[in-house]
């Protein structure tokens, strides 16, 4: 029997210039609250990501609430702010340059969530679309956000994505999506060595598709979804261009740039998590027993074939 696999990850690390205004963005638009907010450097995130400790000034770990004091166990987002910021990940992006792109709120009655944001001033990409899959209509609308990432505001109205939505109507992160070069590894990496299950197989083209994700015609895309199918938060999408050739910017995506850096996943024990990687030969750093503000355990972490980080902590 195989080594039990990851499921849903526990919170995706953003890299900040100015705390206040994410956690506006945030609180304000999408009803999300701070779950704990700490001042001043810290000596641990400095270790786990071998930058000076004083770059870090201040973090904020920002989630779902789902009752008094009560917080969604998955999609949570770890917002750091850093002293003398690198440019933001996403800057002068393509649509398909290889890198990690947007951050999936879920919402319900998508068309009504658009026009209350539409008239508090926000500005989108296009009009909301929708595509069906299966059993699934999906509406979907992208958004800027904070340091030039990218938000996409999901309705999925099907079996397998009900989850516990904010007063505003929103509930996320859902999926993290990343862009990637060949899928057909990345599928592996996730699926076989990580042990995930996929929860959605698609592939888009036409007018559609370019429109919503800025494309140029004729092209299209494959994606893949991965996580914990009873849990719609904290999924891993993957997708690949077909007909366009990205510049690779993941290099950019590390402490103490600004935008979408890496995931965290929480498990009991990293030695299944372990085992997968090193049967897998996939490089492994080691960090120890760590205590950060989002919980305490040993650590370790990984790169995935496109070079996304991925963080894994076990319980201390």
């Amino acid at each position: 029997m195989s080594a039990p696999g990851l499921g849903a990850f526990s919170h995706v690390t953003i890299g900040v210039a100015d705390l206040d205004t994410a956690l506006g963005f945030w609180q304000q638009n999408f009803g999300l609250e701070v779950r704990v907010d700490r001042q001043g450097p810290d000596q641990v995130l400095g270790l786990l990501w071998g930058i000076d400790p004083l770059t870090i000034t201040r973090q904020a770990i920002v989630g779902t609430p789902i009752g008094l004091g009560r917080w969604a166990a998955a999609g949570a987002m770890h917002l750091v702010e850093f002293r003398d910021p690198l440019p933001p990940v996403r800057r002068g992006a393509k649509a398909w340059d290889l890198l990690p792109k947007n951050l999936d709120l879920y919402t319900t009655d998508l068309p009504a969530r658009y026009l209350e944001l539409e008239a508090a001033g926000h500005q989108f990409r296009a009009r909301w679309a929708e595509m069906r899959a299966g059993q699934h209509l999906f509406r979907e609308v992208q958004m800027p956000g904070h340091d030039e990432i990218n938000v996409v505001l999901i309705e999925a109205i099907g079996p397998g994505y009900d989850t516990t939505m904010s007063t505003k109507g929103y509930a996320g992160i859902g999926p993290l999506v990343t862009i990637v070069p060949d899928a057909k590894a990345e599928t592996s990496f996730y699926r076989e060595v990580l042990g995930m299950a996929t929860t959605v197989e698609l592939q888009l083209s036409g007018p559609d598709i370019e429109r919503t994700a800025g494309l140029p015609p004729g092209a299209g895309l494959g994606l893949r979804v991965f996580g914990d199918p009873e849990d719609p938060l904290g999924r891993i999408e993957i997708i690949e261009y077909q007909r366009l050739e990205g510049e690779d910017l993941y290099p950019r995506a590390k402490p103490p740039a600004t935008g979408i850096l890496h995931m965290n996943y929480r498990v009991k024990s990293l030695a299944p998590v372990r085992t997968r990687l090193r049967a897998a030969q996939i490089a492994v750093t080691e960090h120890g027993a760590l205590s950060a503000l989002y919980g305490s355990g040993p650590i370790l972490s990984c790169h995935s074939p496109a070079g996304f980080r991925i963080e894994v902590q076990g319980e201390t």
